[in-house]
């Protein structure tokens, strides 16, 4: 009985140290996203949004899910990568209280755009990790590196991307 009370205590003191630890890095949130993009060796300018919603699972980690829309200015040899639409699973980890280092790994698609009025959707693996510091508990600014390979010998994208955002 004395251990069962004893596990019920420790529960309960390690409850709320969770959720402080990892605070301003929970809940649903959604922000703006811009930076640089780079394929088939030509650069460009990204920006469109993302959505998510992270949980804590321990007194440092968090896990979580995001949606993000993006369109880039990036062209190549006549064609133009624009419309990207990614779906990614990230792990997080609190460094400090108001810094969170994550990982991310997804789904994505892009359309690749060849030429009035032919286009054609590439699919891919999107991966890459950031920072995210909380300016305040329901703001944060982020900045992140991603990799996508895409199918078909395709070849890559990479993508260095800051993002400002609001957390409900």
């Amino acid at each position: 009985m004395r251990i069962a009370l004893a596990a019920v205590a420790a529960i309960a003191i390690a409850a709320p140290a969770f959720a402080q630890d990892a605070a301003p890095f929970t809940g649903a949130r959604a922000g703006v996203t811009l930076g640089w993009d780079k394929t088939h060796g030509q650069d460009g300018f990204t920006y469109g949004g993302a959505i998510g919603y992270d949980k804590a699972i321990a007194p440092k980690i968090t896990v979580g899910a995001e949606a993000t829309l993006e369109d880039s200015t990036t062209k190549f040899g006549g064609i133009h990568a624009s419309r990207d639409l990614a779906i990614s699973g990230r792990v997080g980890y609190v460094l400090t209280p108001k810094l969170l280092g994550f990982a991310k790994v997804g789904y994505d698609t892009t359309r690749i755009e060849a030429g009035a009025p032919g286009h054609t959707n590439l699919e891919g693996v999107r991966f890459g990790g950031g920072l995210e510091y909380a300016v305040t508990p329901h703001t944060y600014i982020s900045t992140e590196y991603r990799r996508t390979e895409y199918e078909d010998n395709f070849g890559g994208r990479d993508a260095v991307i800051a993002g400002l955002g609001v957390r409900f």
